[in-house]
């Protein structure tokens, strides 16, 4: 069954908005392209190493936080901003606390600097580790990089959301579902689904029927390549019809609507993911007519590859100004309350940006002046060399200090140290030493710590437990002790489940999981496509 919602339903439903909300919406929207603006200037003027943001889509990720629930999850890329700032998942002062890679979990709470800019998370677990109330919150998995990466990771969990409806054995595990009522909600770049990762998924789905909500923003182009190069047909709805659910088949429902129209945008959205969440059926809102106004990213410029005509075209359908246009035809807001809105929202971003900056120098204006203090010692004579003067009035006069210019200035300084001085107490060498061996130890917590779990829960933890044989131990065929090891495991805890091609009803091609589905059930053990 497929959808397309169209410029009639949606004039035709204007009336139903909120004023209030809407021009909510429109402020988000104004305060994320503004973020997408000022932070691109951050990264050319040398305060960030690279920027992608999420300009040119704005409004459609607006009509999808509108449906987004507590305990639903998210598992997309990096265009994603305007959906965080509207689920309030996100402050504007952390899109560029990413870009300067704050290392301070209390200004950059989604990676602390572990990750590129526009990298998005949740935290599932306090700070001891244990699990929080996931059903009370908004949650999102963190990005990764790789293109499509994010496809395995969305089918897992609507996958838990269909285990929890399915099971009553889970009904205990009221913190991390509410009777599997839950949505995944997915993001992919067009250009992305023309990857494996994007077919084995969608093929999966389909199968297993979960409630997968993938939204595919489609801007006409994979960086530079244009989407007749991409896609089938040029368009990705089209090539998945055959995925389309019917009164007779399972399938997919398959909307499509335009990114620059709001309200169309919106009743797709409350439509479809009503229906997923009811009916744990999958479903795929294909946007089309999306612009990236600011090219695919910092590293350089869309006037290179697309032509004066599409410039032209993007610009008189950037879906910020369609929807100024809407809530003044529909007299929901007059021209001069929309002009307060802009003007708000340049003055909210670039205070944002104000703080973020602040937050990241402070401490290392702090640390620079801290260290100019100790490397000050004028009972050494090599103290006094015109080379160590010069590196430490260098670092006096770096306007914004990084961590490197620092730790830099401190190496470039030991290099230049004399092996005696006459006062061994209070030396140039000493002070210099101690203080990069302490600001060392400090950068590896800055840096390499939590690239794994370190709670005591993680699997890196479990100590090995060596085997003992007796003299007299039975021997049987290598496959009989991994079957009764997942025997074991399925028996004790009842969140395992396994799937995968022929695990199910044979019980894998090396009888490995021999008779475990006929005792635990299909809700636990069964056979899927997805990976030989």
């Amino acid at each position: 069954m497929a959808v397309k919602i169209t410029n009639k339903q949606h004039h035709a439903d204007a009336q139903a908005f909120n004023k209030e909300e809407v021009l909510n919406d429109y402020r988000i929207a104004n305060e994320s392209r503004q973020s997408s603006l000022l932070g691109r200037r951050e990264v050319l003027t040398g305060k960030g190493k690279f920027g992608i943001f999420g300009d040119g889509k704005e409004v459609a990720q607006l009509a999808m936080a509108r449906v987004f629930r507590d305990g639903d999850w998210r598992s997309g890329y990096y265009r994603d901003q305007t959906f965080m700032l509207a689920s309030g998942l996100m402050k504007i002062e952390e899109i560029f606390a990413q870009i300067y890679g704050d290392t301070d979990p209390e200004f950059n709470p989604m990676n602390a600097g572990r990750l590129m800019g526009n990298h998005f998370a949740t935290r599932s677990v306090d700070e001891n580790g244990h699990w929080k109330n996931l059903t009370e919150q908004k949650n999102s998995s963190a990005d990764i990089s790789p293109t499509a990466g994010q496809m395995p990771r969305l089918l897992g969990l609507a996958l838990t959301s269909k285990l929890f409806r399915s099971n009553p054995a889970l009904a205990h595990l009221s913190s991390l579902s509410k009777n599997g009522d839950e949505v995944a909600f997915g993001t992919i770049g067009d250009a992305s689904t023309s990857e494996g990762h994007f077919w084995e998924a969608i093929n999966a789905a389909g199968v297993m029927q979960v409630p997968m909500a993938l939204s595919v923003w489609d801007d006409g182009f994979g960086i530079s390549v244009p989407i007749a190069l991409q896609t089938t047909k040029s368009s990705i709805s089209e090539v998945l019809k055959g995925f389309e659910k019917t009164e007779n088949k399972d399938g997919f429902l398959i909307y499509t609507a335009k990114g620059w129209d709001y309200a169309a945008l919106c009743t797709m959205y409350q439509e479809g993911i009503s229906y997923c969440r009811k009916n744990h059926v999958p479903v795929i809102f294909h946007v089309t007519e999306i612009t990236q106004p600011l090219g695919h990213s910092t590293s350089g410029s869309h006037e290179r590859y697309k032509s004066a005509k599409r410039l032209e075209w993007e610009k008189e359908f950037d879906c910020i100004q369609q929807m100024r246009k809407w809530i003044i035809t529909e007299n929901i807001a007059s021209d001069e309350e929309l002009r307060i809105i802009e003007s708000e929202s340049i003055d909210r971003v670039k205070k944002a940006k104000k703080t973020a900056w602040s937050n990241y120098q402070k401490p290392l204006l702090q640390l620079r002046d801290e260290f100019l203090r100790i490397a000050d010692v004028t009972t050494c004579n090599c103290a006094k060399t015109a080379k160590i003067n010069s590196i430490k009035e260098d670092l006096r006069h770096v306007a914004e200090p990084i961590r490197k210019d620092i730790m830099s200035a401190a190496k470039k300084i030991l290099r230049l140290i004399c092996d005696s001085c006459s006062n061994p107490s209070n030396s140039l060498k000493i002070n210099v030493s101690t203080w990069l061996e302490k600001e060392l130890k400090v950068s590896h917590e800055k840096f390499n710590t939590f690239l794994y779990s370190e709670y005591e829960e993680s699997a890196l933890k479990v100590k090995p437990v060596a085997p003992i044989y007796a003299d007299d131990a039975l021997l049987v065929p290598g496959r009989e002790i991994l079957r009764d090891n997942w025997d074991f495991q399925f028996a004790s805890n009842e969140k395992i489940v396994l799937f995968g091609e022929d695990v199910g009803k044979i019980g894998g091609v090396n009888q490995t999981y021999e008779g475990l589905q006929s005792k635990y059930g299909e809700t636990r053990i069964f056979d899927t496509g997805i990976r030989e």
